[in-house]
């Protein structure tokens, strides 16, 4: 069973998705939050998943040791961010390399990259007029969704569509069920490593 830690920076819609999903290889053992008082944290632990809060703000240069060893305490194996609008510094992207997962709300490389994060997406999809947007999965690498996409889902541009609207729908059609299933992917294939090993 692979342990799993979520990280997250808002209302943890995407992990309550996690949450809800069966996933026989994998379980969610950790949440952290980049700042507290943030909706995601009060879920696990209505769910009584252990928190932790880490804030790259106040840390500043103890972040990455501080999440490492969070990390390591909880013996990580997988880590999915989940709306986690922290940049990854290079020694946790290398320390867990491709067992760092991402969702992105739309269809990399488009709209992608540093200032592409929440609201911002769907706002620049809009005012760009494309008909069809999305989400991706993807595994982190030290390039700001820039990592190895493992899928995507596309979902209609509607008229009158607000960048609210698209987020919600979005989310729902694509987000909710592109994560979970990806992450018991990457479960079952780590689970399938470690016996061979």
């Amino acid at each position: 069973m692979i342990r799993i830690a979520v990280l997250a920076s808002g209302g943890g819609t995407n992990l309550q998705a996690l949450m809800d999903a069966e996933n026989p290889f994998g379980r969610i053992e950790l949440v952290i939050g980049s700042r507290s008082g943030i909706l995601a944290l009060d879920r696990a632990r209505s769910a009584g998943i252990p928190t932790r809060v880490i804030s790259s703000k106040k840390l500043g240069g103890e972040f990455a040791a501080r999440m490492l060893e969070t990390l390591a305490e909880f013996r990580t194996g997988l880590i999915v961010l989940a709306g986690y609008l922290t940049i990854l510094p290079a020694e946790i992207i290398n320390a867990y390399e491709g067992r760092v997962v991402n969702i992105h709300p739309a269809l990399l490389p488009a709209f992608g990259g540093k200032g592409y994060y929440g609201l911002k997406v769907h706002e620049a999809a809009l005012a760009r007029g494309v008909k069809v947007t999305g989400a991706t999965v993807h595994l982190v690498t030290e390039e700001p969704d820039g990592g190895p996409i493992l899928a995507q889902k596309a979902v209609a541009v509607l008229p009158g569509d607000t960048p609210e609207k698209l987020q919600a729908r979005v989310m729902e059609q694509a987000e909710w069920e592109l994560l979970p299933r990806e992450v018991r992917k990457l479960c079952r294939n780590l689970e399938w490593s470690k016996w061979r090993a």
